[in-house]
């Protein structure tokens, strides 16, 4: 019977499938097994070395770059605590060079004694109220211009000299002592002595030359952080290369590569916010181990502002590796990304329908455009990758923009793409549609007898 030889063939031809198969998976198994193992090892290698390549990236900014380095620790200037630290610094400076006997010079002879004995019994009442008027003139210098000047360019100055305490080369206005980071404030003691003199405190201009140190970072732990910082600069910007390469050859050697790119994509995403979470979790070990001395307020500003563009990296990493991810998803044969694709391809075409109905043609440009969609498509990446790498210091806001952006230049070339396997109508001619032509007539058959003529008429005499 008809249906029982059909399950037979279909029988067979299953029998034949699974046999196939087998003999595949008999022949090829250690192949596709050292694939996936090295795709992968490559790939976890990359995402690895993902966070050091973002902190690389950063020391090679901070340190090569040195108008980079004055924009990121210019705003400290400005810092309410970073001020609040710094005249508290000043003033414990100054007061350590008023002796408060000498303040009564211009009292007359005769009055000494007495005046001598009652600044005795006031004891740190007097003091208090020259340490709070010193604290008030050190407080108008640090939130004045003047102090945004000089932190500017005294960073300016200093940045080679910070270098060169990181790298324990040399010693500068910016140096490491007792595993610390400090900066000189002399210039602004200079500036507070002048504002005291100016206010009737004669005995500040008997102030020496005075040098104090301003902490901008104190660790138990700065050699290792000079070892570790002078390996980050080695590297610069080719860790983060090798470790993209690394994922893009595991990404080669994958048998399923579009899955593996959302794969790599993710983990990418995943290991730059694992250090983000990172530099948040040790900033609260950070101020927690400083002393009591540093004002733990103006660490967490200077923290902060230091890791400002590390941070900024970060979000960027991730929001590439969730666009890349996202784009491989989409471009992919899968049932819900068909359906995302055919609703993107739904809503041009019938935008393309109602600017063919109002009259609007794309002409040979529109043919042009769909002969070639595949260059332009690859050439539309191309341009938005460049756009990316040339970028000075791309945000996630950046390539959030250049992924709106080749989505548009997307839907544009989709407008005006026609599908050149679809035939062009005929241009009706003026003054009614164009008349049928009429149809050829068959030629006669060979050897066929002629028709007979007609009888002639008649003749009548």
């Amino acid at each position: 019977m008809p249906d029982d030889e059909n399950q037979g063939e279909l029988a067979a031809l299953r029998a034949r499938v699974a046999t196939l198969e087998a003999q595949a998976s008999q022949r090829l198994p250690r192949w596709h097994r050292l694939r996936a193992f090295l795709s992968a090892l490559l790939i976890i290698i990359g995402c690895v070395l993902a966070p050091l390549g973002i902190v690389a990236a950063w020391t090679s900014s901070i340190v090569g770059d040195t108008d980079r380095y004055v924009t990121t620790v210019a705003p400290l200037a400005s810092n309410p605590d970073v001020q609040a630290a710094a005249a508290n610094r000043v003033t414990g400076a100054v007061m350590e060079h008023i002796d408060l006997p000498n303040l009564l010079e211009g009292v007359a002879p005769e009055d000494k004694p007495l005046l001598q004995k009652a600044l005795g019994k006031l004891g740190n009442g007097l003091e208090g109220a020259v340490r709070s008027f010193v604290h008030e003139k050190a407080l108008d210098v640090v939130q004045s211009n003047a102090f945004e000047t000089i932190w500017t360019n005294a960073n300016r100055t200093v940045h080679t000299s910070l270098v060169r305490a990181l790298t324990g080369s040399d010693e500068g206005a910016v140096q490491i002592k007792n595993d610390s980071v400090t900066l000189d404030l002399a210039p602004v003691i200079d500036q507070v002595k002048t504002k005291l003199v100016d206010a009737g405190l004669g005995v500040a201009a008997k102030i020496p030359e005075v040098h104090t140190d301003f902490t901008v970072l104190k660790s138990d732990d700065i050699g290792r952080v000079k070892t570790g910082f002078r390996l980050l600069e080695i590297m610069g910007l080719w860790l983060p290369v090798i470790a993209v390469v690394l994922a893009a050859v595991g990404v080669l050697l994958s048998v399923h590569r579009r899955r593996t790119l959302v794969a790599a994509a993710l983990g990418f995403a995943v290991a730059a916010l694992v250090l983000g979470i990172a530099l948040t979790v040790f900033r609260t070990v950070y101020l927690n181990a400083l002393p009591d001395t540093v004002s733990q307020p103006a660490a967490g500003a200077v923290y902060d502002a230091m890791i400002k563009l590390l941070r900024t990296t970060v979000r960027m990493v991730v929001v590439l590796g969730v666009v890349l991810a996202l784009a491989a998803w989409l471009s992919g044969p899968g049932r819900h990304a068909t359906v995302v694709r055919q609703m993107w391809h739904s809503g041009i075409a019938a935008t393309r329908g109602a600017a063919d109905r109002a009259g609007m043609r794309t002409g040979p440009v529109g043919a042009f455009v769909g002969r070639h969609r595949t260059w332009i498509t690859w050439i539309l990446v191309a341009a938005a990758v460049l756009a990316y790498v040339l970028w000075p210091y791309p945000t996630g806001w950046v390539v959030v923009g250049l992924a709106l952006v080749l989505l548009f230049a997307f839907a544009v070339m989709d407008f005006i793409a026609e599908d050149p396997g679809l035939a062009q109508p005929a241009t009706p001619t003026v003054g009614g549609p164009p008349s049928p032509p009429n149809p050829p007539t068959p030629p006669d058959p060979p050897n066929s007898p002629s028709p007979p003529s007609p009888p002639s008429p008649p003749s009548h005499p």
